[in-house]
């Protein structure tokens, strides 16, 4: 669930301050930003057949820092031409750095929530969503203050809403493994998200209104269609991957190929999200229309688009931290719960060991890997090394799993450490950057801070709490399709019964 960074005064200093206590208290020496993105076509082209087939994404970053010997440094990012006319990026890849992003008196959030290029805004009605604006611009503050206050207004549902599509979701689990030897959670995983944000929005489960069990269909085809030209089947090099570099890059999909898709969505939330948007009229005086397509984007691209790859990335982490771990946390879990009488809020925030798993998921694998923004005005960055001048216009990229695995920060960062954030470990916490900001920061209506931020990490701790209540262990197999983890689950531990 998603949205981008800080307006007011008093977050820009504290995002300055807590960069600079990193840096040297010696002036740094001022470099030009190394980096060649080559010709304005064939610059770009090389560029993300690199990203996607011949390097791979973290290789191609990490080849350029060894080249450039600097985290910092100019490169194209996808999908180039003829999508993106203009792909040229400045690329953050440190922890001291990163931050700027979060600076909106420096940098520009409108229309860069896709990077480089804008989807037809046919997909989203012909408005431009909250997602797609900058704090700057006066819509901004209303329709975040509408999202903000739809959350806030349910946030009695959040848990037990969780715990029965968790409910549903296990016992379909454990039924496949019985009778298939394994489960695909991926799938699982996408049915219970949407009717959870369904129910969560509509009061209505899915299955009783006119898109009864095609809503996460629906959903996935009108996703694809924007988001297809930053995706990969992850094919290697020959000629298929430039069959499909030419097919996902050259144009953009048509809106009319998922026109019937979006109405019903469209058609559901605006029925039965009738009390949402009776409030976006009378108290943001936001047009019913606006509203609904924004509600349709907060629903469908922010909490069920980010959830897609959210809970598969937690389980897989989790499963690989392996048995040692699941033992702590089961052993935290259960005596916390039967100590406070249930899974409550409570209980979840006394489970110190809970929230720095999900915390160090969050840090070493971030569901959104990618910020952009355009510089608004002239000014320098800093890496750990170096200083380098921006210029007013150039657009900024900032890719966050290398912020968040930087050597100078995290000890082996590259390692999954469970309970890396107990303690003295919580300090680190303003270096996970995963919600469009700090994770010490707050989301307010004037800045681009996720809206569900509190959210997202309150349902992935009871996600493991569930879980660990009722299996021991468990196994899975992992990979990767297309901007998502994909898990199947190969067995699970039942916890015995007393």
């Amino acid at each position: 669930m998603s949205s981008s960074s800080s307006s007011s005064s008093s977050s820009s200093s504290s995002s300055s301050s807590s960069s600079s206590s990193l840096l040297s208290t010696l002036q740094l020496p001022l470099k030009p930003i190394p980096g060649d993105c080559g010709h304005t076509f064939f610059g770009p082209f090389r560029d993300r057949l690199a990203y996607f087939y011949n390097e791979g994404r973290d290789k191609f970053f990490e080849n350029r820092i060894q080249k450039h010997k600097s985290t910092i440094f100019k490169t194209n990012m996808p999908p180039g031409p003829l999508i993106a006319s203009c792909p040229r990026v400045v690329c953050l890849l440190d922890a001291v750095s990163f931050p700027v992003l979060f600076d909106t008196s420096k940098v520009e959030k409108r229309d860069v929530l896709d990077g480089t290029f804008l989807p037809s805004l046919a997909y989203t009605g012909g408005h431009r969503v909250c997602a797609y604006l900058d704090p700057s611009e006066p819509k901004h503050t209303s329709l975040k203050s509408f999202i903000l206050s739809t959350l806030s207004a349910r946030h009695h549902k959040f848990i037990p809403l969780f715990q029965t599509g968790l409910s549903e979701l296990f016992n379909e689990l454990e039924a496949q493994i019985s009778s298939k030897k394994e489960a695909y959670f991926n799938t699982l995983s996408d049915t219970m998200s949407f009717n959870y944000v369904f129910r969560l929005f509509c009061d209505k489960s899915p299955s009783e209104t006119r898109i009864g069990f095609k809503g996460p269909k629906l959903v996935d085809k009108w996703l694809l269609f924007q988001l297809a030209p930053l995706g990969s089947l992850g094919l290697l090099p020959n000629l298929l991957c430039y069959l499909e570099d030419i097919l996902l890059r050259t144009f953009t999909f048509p809106f009319f190929l998922v026109k019937s898709d979006y109405k019903k969505l469209y058609d559901v939330f605006y029925e039965f999200g009738s009390s949402v948007l009776d409030e976006a009229e009378s108290k943001f005086g936001i047009e019913r229309d606006e509203a609904c397509h924004n509600l349709v984007f907060l629903a469908g691209f922010n909490a069920y688009g980010g959830m897609k790859v959210l809970f598969p990335g937690l389980i897989k982490w989790v499963a690989l931290a392996g048995q040692k771990l699941h033992k702590k946390l089961a052993d935290e879990i259960r005596t916390t719960v039967e100590v406070e009488g249930g899974v409550t809020l409570s209980a979840l925030n006394k489970m110190v060991l809970t929230k720095s798993v999900v915390y160090e998921y969050l840090r070493i694998d971030p569901p959104v890997p990618f910020q952009y923004g355009k510089a608004k005005v002239d000014f320098v960055i800093q890496s750990h090394d170096a200083a380098f001048e921006i210029k007013k216009g150039e657009m900024i990229f900032g890719y966050q799993p290398f912020a968040t695995k930087d050597p100078k920060v995290f000890e082996n960062p590259e390692e999954f450490v469970g309970d890396r954030f107990v303690g003295e470990g919580e300090k680190l916490l303003k270096y996970v950057y995963w919600s469009n900001g700090r994770e010490t920061e707050e989301t307010r209506a004037g800045n681009k801070h996720c809206a569900g931020k509190d959210l997202v990490v309150q349902l992935c701790r009871v996600m493991v709490v569930e879980l660990f209540l009722r299996y021991e262990t468990f196994e899975v197999e992992s990979g990767t399709f297309m901007f998502a983890p994909s898990v199947t689950f190969k067995s699970l531990t039942k916890v015995s019964s007393p």
